[in-house]
């Protein structure tokens, strides 16, 4: 195999590397874009599913009922249903 045909198959060689390398980084840009839309919509339900149980606890409370009754129904603990007042959106879940 003379130079020139060694240097030939070096530079298709190459190609083909670079090729492959543009590709993986391409695919892993995309699967990290997959993974992130994954992780804001999971904690987007999550938040909503959190606000929900917090309004339904503090709907509760408000109407009078029974603390275990409200602990039972939202599964929050007595701490947290504790800190729920009318003016008050914002509290720690535990």
């Amino acid at each position: 195999m003379s130079n020139e045909e060694r240097t030939a198959t070096a530079v298709d060689t190459l190609v083909k590397i670079i090729r492959d390398e543009i590709e993986y980084a391409r695919m892993t840009t995309l699967l990290k874009s997959e993974l992130n839309w994954q992780s804001r919509e999971t904690n987007a339900k999550r938040k909503g599913r959190a606000e929900g149980i917090l309004e339904i606890a503090r709907k509760m409370k408000n109407a009078g009922r029974p603390l275990s009754e409200i602990m039972e129904f939202t599964g929050l603990p007595r701490e947290s249903i504790e800190q729920l007042t009318a003016d008050l959106p914002q509290i720690t879940l535990i």
